[in-house]
């Protein structure tokens, strides 16, 4: 699947080769286990491409937290840090690329909007291995994701400000070789559906809202 940039930008780039992501260095490559890290540059997909099929066979959806990456089996799990702000997102790879020389990883744009990158369109990261995704239980829930931070104190300050107006507003951890993130997390649904619902309801606030599977129900 092809994600270059369009022909007039091209043509800018080979006039000014050394500011084009095109002839930057590749990253160095990763390991396939917890705890390996790669940094490097970070792009986007999303309208031109959801729908279609990708690499695993899956269809893309750009609401979902997917990425692309060229060496890492599918499947995988990694946490992406935008080095420019500090947010983090925890996404699966379910494709293959990008294909544009010099960038590490190619994100939904569920995952861009969660790093903050929508604007920009490409950001240095931190790509770290979490593991192999885990089989999706019969009775997994799902759950509204509504922030992701470095700073535990940030994510209670939200957590604060959301349970005057929510139920059910948790904090959960994602610990790291580069150290712990605090996701700030609201309600618990049966169904995908549910929680698609309830996400309309908050999305006006502002916040990135992201529909994340929560585990099994208890």
């Amino acid at each position: 699947m092809w994600r270059g940039v369009a022909g007039g930008a091209l043509i800018g780039c080979v006039v000014g080769l050394a500011g084009c992501g095109l002839f930057r260095r590749a990253p160095a490559p990763i390991e396939a286990y917890p705890g390996a890290v790669q940094t490097g540059t970070a792009s986007w997909y999303g309208p031109g491409f959801h729908g279609n099929r990708t690499s695993s066979g899956e269809i893309y959806d750009q609401y979902d937290l997917t990425a692309a990456h060229q060496t890492l089996p599918l499947g995988t799990r990694v946490a992406v840090t935008n080095l420019d702000n500090g947010r983090q997102v925890e996404v699966r790879i379910n494709d293959r690329g990008p294909f544009v020389k010099g960038r590490a990883i190619d994100l939904s744009y569920a995952a861009a909007r969660s790093l903050g990158m929508i604007a920009p369109g490409t950001v240095p990261v931190r790509i770290e291995v979490l593991g192999a995704v885990q089989a999706t239980l019969p009775t997994a829930v799902y759950t509204i994701q509504v922030g992701s931070f470095a700073d535990r104190e940030n994510a209670l300050r939200l957590k604060g400000s959301l349970a005057k107006r929510f139920d059910d507003v948790h904090v959960a951890t994602l610990d790291g070789s580069a150290g712990t993130y605090y996701r700030v997390r609201v309600g618990r649904f049966p169904r995908r559906e549910a929680a698609a619902d309830f996400a309309r309801g908050v999305a006006p606030l502002g916040l990135p809202v992201i529909i994340v599977e929560d585990g099994a129900q208890p």
